[in-house]
């Protein structure tokens, strides 16, 4: 297991206590848990088995990457525009459009530089979210077997066993 970077993350001696399909059925057992007074500050809940899901969303193009390239910059402009606005020309509404189209045309350029030095790889767009296939809920060696005695009780738990 690879150890967590935060300290604030980490369990002394942790223990399994119970794996779930989905996170939400994990969180249900520590609610459980919670629910009975049981010290939840010694569990942790981790995913496991994780998958990187990639959905193509279309192809790149130069239409496309302009298009990037003045929504991003749109924001950008908005803020500048604003900062313009307070601080050089109090209440004239041309400083915040030349900060919007100064962030317009900077959106563009940096889109546009990063998709030609791509050099044609990735011609596509996409989102992208990691998930994880089953999750763990694991607890300090000391309490370790007194939640899963709590989870055992728990209404339904039984049935769950024989599935």
């Amino acid at each position: 297991m690879i150890e967590p970077v935060n300290k604030a993350m980490q369990l002394q001696f942790p223990q399994h206590v119970g794996e779930f399909p989905t996170y939400e059925e994990a969180q249900a057992a520590v609610d459980y848990l919670s629910d009975q007074k049981f010290p939840v500050e010694n569990v942790m809940i981790v995913g496991t088995n994780l998958k990187v899901l990639e959905r193509v969303t279309g192809r790149r193009t130069w239409a496309t990457v302009i298009g990037e390239g003045v929504v991003s910059g749109i924001s950008t402009g908005l803020f500048v525009g604003l900062m313009l606005m307070l601080f050089v020309s109090p209440g004239n509404i041309n400083m915040l459009l030349v900060g919007l189209l100064m962030g317009i045309i900077f959106g563009i350029i940096a889109r546009a530089l990063a998709y030609t030095l791509s050099g044609g790889k990735r011609d596509f767009n996409s989102a992208r979210q990691i998930i994880a296939t089953s999750y763990e809920v694991l607890a300090e060696h000391k309490v370790a077997q007194q939640a899963r005695d709590l989870l055992a009780q728990r209404p339904g738990a039984r049935a769950a066993m024989f599935e």
